[in-house]
Parts: C-alpha cells; sequence; structure tokens
C-alpha cells in the first residue's frame, strides 16, 4: 500500500477534504434547532458519552436533533460528505459501536429530545418519540389503566428495545414488543421522512422490526399496541449466595410448569461496597428471583411454593401497580460502566447450571459481577408468535429457546478484558446448551449478521440494499 508523504498532492487532498468537511459541519450546526458537537468543543466528552460509561466513541460529530427537519438535514450533509450516520437513543447496547477504530466517518445522532409520548385509550396505542425512555410511556399509559411491553428498565429507549426485539415482564403471554409495533416514522439514507406500516412497505416494515431498525434509517417515532393491565402479582425472593444451587435448581423447575401469564429470573450477583446501595445488597452476595405473574394473589402464590420453601430473608411478592414492575429488577438508576453480554438456551438441566454457577463462583476469583438466567418460551416461541402479534411478525418472530442467558461485570481496575475473557469462558462451558441464534438486544459484542437473523439475513440484507444502497446508515449490529 502507498502511503501518502507529506507535502504530496494526495496527503493535500486529504487534508482539503477534512477541512471541507468540517466547514461543512459547522455550517450543519447553524442549521439545526438541536446542538451539533464536534472534536474540540468544550462539551464534546459529555455530548459522545453512551448510556455505558465504558462504550467510548469518538465519531466525527454527534447531533442531537429537537425536530424531524434536523434529522432530514443530518442525513443529507452526511450523505453528500461520504459520512455514515449512527442512530441512538440512550446508547444502552453502544458497545458493538465503541469496538470499532473507523468511527471518524460517523455522525452519531442521538434521538433523547425527540420524546413526545401520545396516548390513544380507545385504540389503545402509544405514538413514541425516537428518544423517549420506558419510564415516560408507562407513565402515560397507567394513567389510563394500560401498559406498554416495556423492559425492566426505566430509562431504556422505547425504539431500540422494541426494534431490537424487546422482552418484556409480559412476553411469554404476548410475545416480543417487536411484533406490537404497527408502524415507524423513520428518516431514511435518502433523505426522506416516511411513514411506515404492514400495507405502506410490508418488506421494510417486516425488516425494521427484529434488526434494531438503525441499520435502515433515523426512527423517529413509532407506534405500538397497549394493554389493559393495571396491578399484576410481582416481586423479588432473595437468599444468601451460599444457597445458589438450590434456588436455581427450585426455579428452573418452577419454569417447567409456569403458565405463559408468569415470567421470572433469577439471578446470583456479587455486590461491592457501595453507600448508595441498600444495606441488604452493598458488600453481600445475594440470589435472586423475582417476576411477574399476570393472576390474582390467590391464584398466583402457590407458583412460589417451592421457592418459598427455600425460607427466603427477603420476600416481597404483592399485588403491585404495572408503573412499579420499572424498579422491580434493581437495574441501575443512571449511567453506569459495565462489559456484559448474553446468549440464548436452548435447555437448562442440572449439568447447565451446575457449569453457570462455578464460572460466576467464588466472589474472589471471578470478574463477573452478575449471572442473569432468565425464562423466555410461550409466546416468544416462533411458532406461537403470529397467534399473538395479530398481524405479521417481524424479522425476529420469537426465540428458539427457554432461556436467556446474561451477565456482565466492571471494566476496572484494568479495563474490560478480563471481563471479557470470563465472559467468553461462561459462554464456552455453556455451548453444548447454547441456541443457535442469539438475542440483538442483549448482544454487547459483534457477531455476524446470521447469528441474529439466520437464514433471514439475506433477505434482510436485500431490504437494507434497496433503502441504504450508499452505505449512509450505520447500526451497532450492522445488517450485512
Amino acid at each position: 500500500m502507498n502511503t501518502p508523504v507529506p507535502g504530496s498532492p494526495a496527503t493535500a487532498a486529504r487534508g482539503a477534504q477534512r477541512d471541507h468537511r468540517a466547514e461543512r459541519l459547522v455550517d450543519l450546526g447553524t442549521r439545526l434547532t438541536g446542538t451539533l458537537a464536534v472534536p474540540g468543543d468544550p462539551d464534546w466528552d459529555a455530548a459522545r458519552q453512551a448510556w455505558n460509561l465504558a462504550a467510548d466513541l469518538h465519531p466525527a460529530a454527534v447531533v442531537r436533533p429537537s425536530v424531524v427537519a434536523d434529522v432530514v438535514s443530518v442525513v443529507d450533509t452526511a450523505r453528500e460528505l461520504g459520512l455514515r450516520v449512527a442512530p441512538q437513543s440512550t446508547g444502552h447496547n453502544a458497545g458493538p459501536l465503541a469496538e470499532r477504530d473507523d468511527l471518524g466517518d460517523t455522525i452519531v445522532v442521538r434521538t433523547s429530545s425527540l420524546d413526545d409520548v401520545q396516548v390513544d385509550p380507545v385504540a389503545r396505542v402509544a405514538r413514541v418519540g425516537g428518544g423517549a425512555t420506558w419510564g415516560k410511556v408507562v407513565a402515560a399509559a397507567a394513567e389510563h389503566g394500560l401498559a406498554g411491553l416495556a423492559g425492566s428498565s426505566h430509562d431504556v429507549g422505547v425504539v431500540g428495545y422494541s426494534l431490537g426485539g424487546g422482552v418484556s415482564w409480559f412476553a411469554r403471554s404476548h410475545g416480543l414488543a417487536a411484533n406490537h409495533v404497527l408502524a415507524v416514522e423513520l428518516v431514511t439514507p435518502d433523505g426522506e421522512f416516511r411513514r411506515v406500516d404492514a400495507e405502506s412497505d410490508p418488506e421494510l416494515f417486516w425488516a425494521l422490526r427484529g434488526s434494531g431498525g438503525g441499520g435502515l434509517g433515523v426512527v423517529t417515532a413509532l407506534e405500538c399496541r397497549l394493554f389493559p393491565v393495571t396491578d399484576v402479582f410481582a416481586g423479588m425472593l432473595l437468599w444468601p449466595a451460599d444457597r445458589a444451587s438450590e434456588v436455581f435448581a427450585a426455579w428452573r423447575d418452577l419454569t417447567a410448569e409456569a403458565p405463559t401469564s408468569a415470567s421470572t429470573a433469577c439471578r446470583l450477583m456479587h455486590f461491592p461496597e457501595m453507600p448508595e446501595l441498600p444495606p441488604f445488597l452493598s458488600g453481600r452476595s445475594v440470589v435472586v428471583v423475582d417476576g411477574v405473574v399476570q393472576e390474582p394473589a390467590e391464584a398466583a402464590a402457590p407458583l412460589l411454593d417451592g421457592l418459598r420453601a427455600l425460607a427466603p430473608e427477603i420476600d416481597t411478592f404483592a399485588t403491585t401497580p404495572v408503573p412499579e414492575l420499572l424498579h422491580l429488577h434493581m437495574d441501575p438508576p443512571g449511567p453506569t460502566p459495565g462489559t456484559s453480554d448474553g446468549i440464548l438456551l436452548t435447555e437448562l438441566p442440572d449439568a447447565a447450571l451446575a457449569e453457570a454457577l462455578d464460572a460466576l463462583g467464588d466472589r474472589d476469583r471471578t470478574r463477573l459481577m452478575i449471572i442473569e438466567l432468565r425464562h423466555v418460551g410461550g409466546a416468544m416461541r416462533p411458532e406461537a408468535a403470529a397467534a399473538v402479534a395479530d398481524g405479521p411478525t417481524g424479522v425476529v418472530a420469537g426465540f428458539d429457546a427457554e432461556f436467556v442467558c446474561f451477565a456482565n461485570g466492571l471494566p476496572f481496575p484494568d479495563g474490560p478484558a478480563p471481563v471479557r475473557a470470563a465472559l467468553d469462558a461462561l459462554f464456552a462451558r455453556l455451548a453444548p446448551w447454547r441456541g443457535e441464534l442469539d438475542y440483538l438486544n442483549f448482544a454487547e459484542t459483534n457477531r455476524a449478521p446470521e447469528q441474529f437473523w439466520g437464514d433471514a439475513a439475506g433477505r434482510l440484507a436485500a431490504v437494507r440494499d434497496r433503502v441504504d444502497a450508499g452505505g449512509v446508515m450505520r447500526a451497532g449490529h450492522e445488517i450485512g
């Protein structure tokens, strides 16, 4: 490869191109209602920071649009300058994008200011801005006795979560959130604002739901179904970590008999001593089972008999308003550093449980902080998805698996590499029970497209080639 030397025509041409891009980006900033930040600006580090504080992004610019016209301007400018556009709302799954060292040609578009939420209580539909979080949507829906298919965290963006799949506390009975998206508003790579649904462009609508959406345009809003749920039977049970083997086994046995109205998870967690943690967690290692049962308390309580027989030190299961579910899982209340990843498991025999627990094991010999097993199946099975979707499903209809395994660790004091090695070792031990595909929202490293979409990856790439022949869009998990 010939490297341009200082003073050569090639070097001068590259310098002129950079100067031209810089001038055009400055001009773009003056035309926006929102904000634009570039390297060297006083607020640059704050602007480029994702929710995951360990994701170190170095793009060409970061734009926070406040109106759809801002997004159109960014996409048009990027296309004209040969730059790419990477949409983000909260940046919870920013790790795959941060893994790349070539973001210097990319404008990150943070849609967090596009957070308007409108609820139609008669149609039971919410129109959700591209940057709205589940906390805002859940509160708005609850005013009308309705609930969305929210995740476990209040500050997760609705768009990325839903278009990436969306495993809610109600997913075993209602399926993935992606299949209850009714329409998507987006700016496509040609700079056009479009509303896409099953009638207007069925193939693009199929591709958006399950791909994450970011590889096909900048999503500025979506419409999703709401459901008439106000209260559920929910809570958590907690034991010291030395009870992990028997608790995990009892929980696994519960999942074998659980109705689709019940969604539960079991976690082993090692907490550092932190004053902001409650005393029952700070500095401790604990095993926790939490979950939601969409049944009256008298019908739901017997499901917990096997676990309650193990005498948990904390038991909070009770009739619970839906908005409180956003705090049930005890997810971090704000941006946090972490190195995480997840896989799907087809089954969970005793041998798999033993491998998982041994991999986390003694807190003094592991770099992992949490290992979680979440029960999926039910209406998330591909063969059941269409029946509950009440319409065409997306590129990811469901999972051919019964459990999700998710684990993470804190990337300090010596960086993320030891945590990454521990995650790889865990997944290697669970390889005999690993599903054929992975779940996009829980995958925080780059994968081949076929690892998420299997045989549908080619069809998905064809949609991408139709709407983005110039390769303007850039997603955390690339379509192809």
